[in-house]
């Protein structure tokens, strides 16, 4: 507490641009940041595509306004950077549901599947894995698997599910969920349309079935985005992480974006909470004294790679692209 009350009285932008400059750094936030951490990004964008936007530049100090397995990709992409995270607790509740040591003992009873990973996982999950992919990826990867190849998805059942129905594949799903998408309400997502009738909603393939049953637009953060900019009309109803609705009014201030709703129609609980753990001052004080910093084995970190660049060979042109198509998936 005593870094942060030292503070008081500070511009923290004026600081956070000149600590850019001395420590040659590039900032990199990812959509579900608040607003006062995006507008400062030199990047804003999705997890993966910042991480690369990062290894492209000739920074020295990447800081990560994310969380952490974010931050550990960067990382595994730059190793010569200094990679830093402003609150070292900005985990991820996909991550979490996901133990390396269990994720192994899975695999183990699963021998003749390969794993295709969701990238929101651990570096050392990575590591076990053979594939990793993203939302805007991942179906373009399952179409170059041979139909009789066994997978196992993990983390997320949701995704999971959702490439299982609409591409027909059998997956082997490990049971991990994003607590900030599981927490749409379909009562009160429908009572929602029913105030905005002809609004189409776009969704996260994080949500839930119930959620992405009445999607219009069903896509990653990128897709979503690219989505707002295309529908016809005036209004969107979002589905995700609700500050992502701050890249929409600075494009589209002509229309109008609602997050969907919680349970009880107007509870915080869609906004992520280990993402606000990020704030302007644990970012000024991460480049003012460049940590916390993430650090990682080189073992480690390249067999991680290994299951990014499998991903990369595979599908790189989706990376920030975000299209998983706006065919509405119904089903179990």
């Amino acid at each position: 507490m005593e870094q942060r009350t030292n503070l008081t009285g500070l511009d923290l932008r004026a600081e956070i641009d000149r600590l850019r400059k001395e420590r040659n750094a590039v900032i990199l936030a990812h959509y579900y940041q608040k607003p006062e951490i995006q507008d400062i990004a030199d990047f804003v964008g999705d997890s993966l595509d910042l991480s690369r936007k990062a290894q492209a530049t000739d920074a020295e100090v990447i800081a990560f306004c994310g969380v952490r397995f974010m931050a550990e990709t960067a990382k595994i992409l730059s190793p010569e950077k200094v990679v830093v995270l402003p609150d070292m607790n900005a985990g991820c509740s996909l991550e979490d549901s996901c133990p390396p040591e269990q994720f192994a003992a899975f695999r183990a009873q699963h021998p003749d599947a390969i794993a295709l990973t969701y990238i929101n996982c651990s570096a050392a999950v990575k590591a076990l894995s053979d594939v990793i992919v993203t939302s805007s990826s991942a179906e373009k990867i399952l179409s170059q698997i041979p139909k009789d190849q066994k997978i196992i998805f993990g983390p997320d059942r949701n995704l999971g599910g959702y490439l299982a129905r609409k591409t027909g594949r059998d997956l082997i799903l490990w049971p991990g969920v994003c607590i900030v998408h599981e927490a749409f309400s379909e009562t009160e997502l429908l009572k929602l349309r029913a105030q905005h009738p002809g609004a189409p909603v776009a969704a996260h393939p994080e949500c839930p079935p119930v959620i992405l049953d009445h999607a219009d637009y069903v896509g990653s953060t990128s897709g979503i985005l690219k989505y707002a900019q295309e529908f016809q009309g005036d209004t969107l109803i979002v589905a995700t992480e609700p500050h992502i609705i701050h890249q929409m009014e600075k494009a589209l201030p002509d229309k109008h974006f609602i997050g969907a709703p919680g349970a009880d129609g107007n509870c915080n609980c869609n906004i992520c909470p280990y993402m606000a753990l990020n704030t302007m001052e644990k970012l000024y004080v991460a480049l003012r004294d460049l940590e916390p910093r993430i650090e990682m084995e080189e073992e480690l970190r390249l067999k991680a790679k290994k299951s990014l660049d499998a991903m990369l060979a595979m599908a790189s042109g989706t990376v920030g692209m975000g299209d998983l198509g706006p065919a509405k998936v119904t089903g179990d």
